[in-house]
């Protein structure tokens, strides 16, 4: 009797640990100055590679992409206005006629491209918040029972998944 409540002991603390998705699958997220960086398994993600590591989960996909598309419009924007800002500074410290109309209008820019990088930022959080949720969601108890079951051979357990 001992043997079996030591076999049975062990088996349910195995099974505890077994997850369809391991903890590296999930994705962290880190703040940093003007935004955040994406981590997996210690590996830091580029927005291609967030992407992919999200398609298996369809809603934080979706998610993920309405957050591209913010990051892309707020790179774009971003990086005009802060070449044309960039030129007139540059011509002002070489010694000639800065164009000061074209810094002001790359200011704008670069003023417009800030509240779309926060929508991004928090759109890529909630995506990614999906995502994590929908990894938790996968364990093996969700797909698996374990029942106390008589056969011809005997009394025992069952376990299907």
């Amino acid at each position: 009797m001992k043997k079996l409540s030591l076999v049975m002991a062990l088996l349910i603390n195995c099974l505890s640990f077994s997850f369809g998705q391991t903890p590296t699958d999930s994705i962290t997220v880190t703040k940093v100055f003007g935004g955040y960086q994406f981590y997996q398994a210690d590996k830091r993600l580029s927005m291609s590679q967030l992407d992919k590591s999200m398609e298996p989960n369809e809603r934080a996909y979706k998610e993920m992409k309405t957050a591209q598309s913010s990051y892309t419009l707020s790179s774009i924007l971003g990086g005009a206005g802060g070449f044309m800002v960039g030129w007139p500074l540059g011509t002002a410290v070489a010694g000639g006629e800065p164009n000061w109309v074209l810094a002001g209008i790359g200011a704008g820019l670069i003023l417009v491209a800030i509240p779309i990088s926060r929508k991004f930022n928090r759109q890529a959080k909630s995506a990614i918040d999906t995502y994590n949720g929908g990894l938790k969601a996968s364990s093996v108890w969700d797909k698996t029972e374990l029942e106390f079951a008589m056969s011809g051979t005997g009394v025992g357990f069952t376990l299907k998944f």
